[in-house]
């Protein structure tokens, strides 16, 4: 027993002590500013008239200065981006940037509470009624020497800075929850507008005003005279400075990155896929993201897409599933355009039509932006698993892994993205012959790290597999080297073995055999049913590749994140193979 519990002790805090020191720094410094603060109050006169009452709204008053000011770092997207190729990956979790957001958004609420209670319920109360020789101590701090009444109070600026503050960010965080953001409540029009992703982005745009009115809030105080003891804008200035500077980077990077689509494919599943041009000095690592904007549906909003083609790639390419109003409208302006010129057709890295800048909607790319995928050639192995279109940050890794491995004698046949047409054939050719050089700027290329990857996709609809048909085969053609496998999981199907599919299990088996091609997905990888044995697979990873670091990368829901996390800590302990584990939700 005592055994088992410090093996789960070890196991805790091997798998979160990165996140553990930010949260105990971050906790210590809100409490040594709330003591401190407290602490400042105590000692002044104003102690004697409102007691500890003053005293718990200062101190928390100075936590939301911090938190304030924090917030903002987790939601800079470049700055982030940037971290994320540096040092600092190795001790700060980087991929918990939104939850530590969504923490510290909670610890800011914690604090209007206790901020807004204490001065409204408490010291206001004692303020007013405070007998005339105690208020004479404070009197000075007050408008003539008077003593303001309850409503006076809440009229001042300090009075209604602050409860618009409060009606703003409550507005906020409630359609930032799940229920609205994800339109999991269903209200009848026109509240139905109250849920959603749009909602979501108009009010958190409301805290722009929150920071200006913290700003005044903070400089108009009854106590503080002297401006350094105002400090609401030495917390907020330089994280508010920095948030401005990427907001305007990206508006003017946006206007640069106009692109020009180059094919638009409907695929099964309400799935559709898009390959635009590449803009001029465009960067970026496979499993990171961009956002699009078609100012033609939106001027404002921006949505984020994984990146399915590979860095060395001439072009971008995103595969977009339809979930939402906007999702839809960009699929019908791309696809269902009177005299349109868009291809419609499978999904497959070839053919595109060329389209006259004329004759398109407009379309806007901003990024790339740091995901956990990024970091894949950091591993010697890759576990990357994929529900449904959660697999697409992974095929650009699984394109990334295939371009740098092909043999030199074959690079020319390994160019071919789709043999159906030859246009498309000879860009990604002098685009994959530019890349095959060993060397980049005169300096030679390092070796990848990464020597295997293990794909594992799991979906419920066969017409899924449509998706990546192209780059499935062209991955189980050219990999030689047996780097990549490929495993296909459907999951509306019964498992192997099971009586119910025992037919379909034969003429499956019989047809790939034969042909080399599976009845299911139409391509070379062959699809099993069910759903993977997920202690299995790693057992088996672990066994094959001893003393190997193990990237387990995972993009879907979060119901298999919980087990996939597991078996990663428990693996990582019982063999000499170690696990680690990234997840991405969408």
């Amino acid at each position: 027993m005592l055994r088992r519990m410090c093996f789960k002790l070890r196991c805790l805090l091997l798998e979160n002590w990165r996140r553990g020191w930010v949260l105990l720094l971050w906790i210590m410094a809100m409490a040594t500013l709330f003591v401190w603060k407290f602490m400042q109050y105590k000692n002044r006169a104003a102690f004697q008239v409102m007691g500890y009452c003053l005293c718990t709204a200062k101190g928390s008053a100075e936590t939301l200065k911090l938190n304030m000011a924090l917030i903002l770092l987790p939601v800079c997207r470049n700055t982030l981006t940037w971290l994320r190729s540096t040092k600092a990956r190795s001790f700060v979790p980087f991929d918990d940037s939104i939850n530590f957001h969504k923490t510290i958004a909670c610890a800011i609420a914690i604090g209007v509470l206790v901020h807004g209670g204490s001065h409204l319920a408490c010291d206001f109360i004692r303020l007013t009624n405070a007998p005339p020789e105690k208020f004479a101590l404070i009197a000075s701090d007050f408008s003539h020497g008077k003593r303001p009444t309850y409503l006076e109070l809440l009229i001042s600026i300090l009075g209604i800075t602050g409860i618009a503050m409060v009606v703003f960010m409550a507005i906020a965080f409630i359609l930032a929850t799940s229920h609205f953001r994800r339109n999991i409540l269903r209200f009848p029009a026109p509240f139905n507008r109250l849920t959603g992703f749009n909602a979501f982005w108009y009010s958190h745009h409301l805290l722009g005003l929150v920071y200006i009115l913290l700003v005044i809030h903070g400089t108009f105080l009854y106590l503080s005279h002297q401006w350094y003891q105002r400090s609401t804008w030495m917390y907020i200035a330089v994280p508010l400075l920095l948030y401005m500077g990427e907001r305007t980077v990206r508006a003017c990077r946006a206007e640069h990155y106009s692109v020009k689509i180059f094919k638009v494919s409907v695929l099964p599943g309400d799935v559709f896929s898009m390959v635009m041009s590449k803009p001029q000095g465009f960067k970026y690592k496979s499993g990171q993201y961009i956002f699009l904007q078609c100012p033609s549906i939106s001027p404002f909003e921006w949505h984020p897409f994984s990146i399915t083609s590979a860095p060395g790639d001439e072009y971008l390419s995103v595969h977009i599933r339809t979930v939402g109003d906007w999702t839809k409208e960009l699929k019908r302006v791309f696809t269902e355009v009177n005299n349109s010129p868009f291809v419609i057709g499978r999904a497959r890295f070839g053919g595109p039509g060329y389209i006259d800048n004329n004759c398109q909607p407009k379309l806007l790319v901003d990024g790339p932006y740091g995901a956990p995928a990024q970091d894949y050639r950091n591993y010697d192995v890759l576990l990357l698993v994929g529900l449904g279109i959660g697999a697409t940050p992974f095929i650009s890794i699984l394109r990334d892994l295939l371009n740098n491995s092909r043999p030199e004698d074959q690079m020319d046949l390994a160019t071919e993205m789709s043999r159906s047409d030859d246009s498309w054939n000879s860009l990604a050719s002098s685009n994959y012959t530019a890349n095959s050089s060993l060397t980049i700027g005169g300096k030679k290329k390092s070796p990848p790290r990464t020597r295997n990857a293990y794909f594992y996709w799991v979906t419920r609809e066969s017409g899924s597999f449509e998706w990546f048909k192209g780059v499935m085969d062209e991955v189980a053609e050219m990999d030689h080297k047996g780097q990549i496998e490929l495993h296909n999981y459907l999951t509306s199907v019964y498992e192997e073995g099971d009586a119910r599919s025992t037919l379909i299990t034969m003429v499956q088996a019989l047809n790939h055999a034969k042909h080399g091609v599976d009845i299911l997905s139409g391509t070379r990888v062959r699809t099993h049913f069910a759903r993977p044995n997920w202690k299995e697979v790693f057992r088996k990873i672990a066994s094959k590749h001893p003393h190997a670091t193990v990237g387990v990368f995972y993009c879907g829901m979060p119901v298999l994140a919980k087990e996939l996390k597991k078996l990663s800590v428990e693996l990582s302990h019982l063999t000499s193979t170690r696990f680690e584990f990234h997840k991405e939700y969408f």
